[in-house]
């Protein structure tokens, strides 16, 4: 046997252990089990890779994804380490081959996902070699209270009952303490020794903000910070996936679209073009990620709230692992409060399980609305404190500026309870602000003592205010009400003045964007008004051949940025705030040959 530091050198090219990886090691080859929690880029591979290597026998590695198996034996097998996998991937003759190779003692490391692990036969012919240890990765997956749970990983205490004798080491990035406790209660590892490294990731830039046309937002982060550079892109559903990266390539860029949903071979092929291949975007589900071996993506951008801070804090791991400076980028609004408490409503799990989703969804929107140090709240959330602000999340490099919510927060609360607790954000504001929308007037709410008393401040303003007291407990979104705003008890002494409340400011530029699109028409600029009167045709015209209201087509704000940056091309257009897909399809056209006609610039 050669020794873990000869290995670490001579195999793997390093020359000195990384914190707590030499103690890890020793422990498994002293023959014990070990529970390790260590952020993504730590080592945590080594952790049994170099056991597997100085230990008798062949190292079994338990990995929950048959995609990445293969990347990790490439690398493994240049480094000149004996390893296969087995999976449903192989054809039966090469399948056969690494058995036997098993079990004539050829092979130093050997994976399997957990299925395959758990099949009688495989379970057979483990018995009839020398093991070395069982390396368990992604432990977190057998947590049912987690992010990325695996129904087959429940089963995998029989590795105790089957061989005592083999040390097991479970390994993950991402546990809260009462993860790690079913870690070790499900996986029989009660006397498994706990390593627990930092959680803290210091060269990831943590940057969260509010919902202001995301596709442009994600485009000005893309093109000024991160051009040329590799990035993954997360998305809820698949459909946004497929939509955000065919729009990413129409804007020059290589994004590739990941989700279950896709065949098998074109998921692993756009896997191996993200992992071998510079300046990929992936844009993906939370289907994408788990044990990607990349060290050099710079930036993870979310266009929707994860569901959790353990989901969070395991997805944006996946940038910098090389430990150079990278970027994590997260764009939320209200939408996302409604949509993911419907799912959590909706889920399929008792009562408690529902209420342990709720509670981690608060915990996630939390983070976003703080107005201190973004890393010291992520460490305290795994139980570890930091103890100065970190410098370098954007609520440290720009400290966000408050304001006396009071009065605006009772106004909010007073409609919410004026218009019977069944509206959402959106018709609530309205009300405040004195629409005169077919809604409003539709319940008779132009009557109600609310009614305008919010006129002085912005559609997004009040949003804020909403999302920030649904945050903070004065208000919950019942997601089986469509979203319907209620209050909670809390809000009692806000209503009744007993309390005073600090809001975070939207950013400038928000409040610029806002201004910009609620002007009037009496604001263009009068060299704009040919061009401002044009789009307007145009939308009329539209309008009546759809027999539709001209806003069903566009909003004046939509009609009011083109007029800003007046578009030339599709790609361009379909970055305008309030124009999808379908919208450039059906209207795209016209739109741009009015645009064409005012511009300014002569066309190519």
């Amino acid at each position: 046997m050669s020794s873990p530091q000869s290995i670490l050198e001579h195999t793997f090219g390093y020359t000195e252990f990384r914190g707590p990886q030499r103690e890890i090691i020793d422990t498994v080859m002293g023959g014990h089990d070990a529970l390790v929690l260590m952020p993504t880029g730590g080592g945590k591979s080594l952790c049994y890779q170099i056991p597997a290597l100085a230990r008798e026998g062949c190292g079994v590695v338990i990995s929950p994804l048959i995609a990445l198996m293969q990347d990790q034996v490439e690398a493994l097998c240049a480094a000149g380490v004996r390893a296969a996998f087995l999976n449903s991937s192989l054809p039966p003759e090469r399948a056969q081959q690494i058995e036997q190779a098993l079990l004539d003692g050829e092979l130093d490391l050997l994976y399997l996902a957990p299925e395959r692990l758990l099949q009688p036969r495989t379970l057979e012919l483990l018995q009839r070699v020398q093991l070395s240890l069982f390396a368990i990765d992604e432990a977190h997956c057998v947590s049912q209270w987690g992010h990325d749970f695996r129904a087959d990983y429940l089963h995998l205490n029989c590795l105790h009952e089957q061989f005592p004798s083999v040390p097991r080491i479970a390994l993950t990035a991402t546990a809260d303490r009462r993860t790690r406790a079913e870690i070790a209660q499900r996986l029989d590892l009660a006397d498994a020794r706990h390593f627990v490294s930092s959680f803290d990731r210091p060269n990831i830039r943590y940057r969260i903000a509010q919902k202001d046309n995301p596709r442009r937002q994600l485009l000005d982060f893309i093109r000024s910070e991160q051009p040329g550079n590799s990035g993954i892109v997360y998305c809820l559903s698949r459909n946004k996936v497929e939509n955000t990266a065919d729009w990413l390539c129409q804007q020059g860029f290589k994004a590739l679209p990941y989700h279950a949903g896709l065949p098998a071979d074109l998921r692993a092929e756009h896997q191996r073009r993200f992992l071998r291949e510079d300046g990929v975007i992936v844009v993906a589900t939370i289907a994408f990620g788990m044990g990607i071996d990349k060290p050099d993506v710079r930036f993870v951008a979310h266009l929707d709230l994860p569901k959790s801070i353990e989901a969070y804090y395991q997805e944006t791991g996946r940038a910098g692992r090389d430990g150079d400076p990278a970027t994590a980028l997260l764009l939320y609004g209200l939408e996302d409060v409604v949509k993911l408490g419907q799912m959590a409503a909706n889920s399929d799990g008792s009562d408690e399980h529902r209420r342990q989703e709720r509670n981690r969804l608060n915990a996630m929107l939390g983070l976003c609305e703080i107005t201190t140090c973004r890393r010291q709240a992520l460490l305290r959330y795994f139980a570890e404190e930091l103890p100065e602000p970190c410098g370098n999340c954007d609520t440290c490099l720009e400290p966000p500026q408050t304001w006396d919510g009071t009065e605006a927060a009772a106004k909010l609360l007073s409609c919410v309870y004026r218009t019977g607790q069944r509206f959402g954000a959106s018709h609530v504001i309205d009300v405040l602000r004195g629409s005169t929308s077919e809604k409003v007037l539709k319940f008779g709410h132009d009557q109600l003592s609310t009614y305008g008393i919010g006129s002085d401040r912005s559609t997004a303003d009040w949003r804020g205010v909403v999302r920030q007291l649904v945050v903070r407990g004065y208000l919950e979104v019942n997601s089986e009400a469509f979203g319907a705003l209620q209050l909670t008890e809390a809000c009692r002494s806000l209503l009744r003045g007993e309390e005073k409340i600090q809001l975070r400011k939207l950013p400038s530029r928000s409040r610029q964007t806002e201004s910009r699109t609620t002007n009037s028409a009496a604001d263009i600029d009068p060299a704009d008004a040919p061009l401002w009167e044009a789009l307007r045709a145009c939308r009329k015209r539209l309008a009546d051949e759809k027999g539709v209201p001209p806003y069903v087509v566009f909003h004046d704000a939509t009609l009011r940025e083109m007029l800003a940056v007046r578009p030339q091309t599709p790609e361009a257009l379909l970055s305008i705030s309030g124009i999808g897909d379908s919208k450039l399809q059906r209207f795209g056209d016209d739109f741009l040959a009015v645009l064409r006609d005012f511009s300014r610039e002569p066309t190519a």
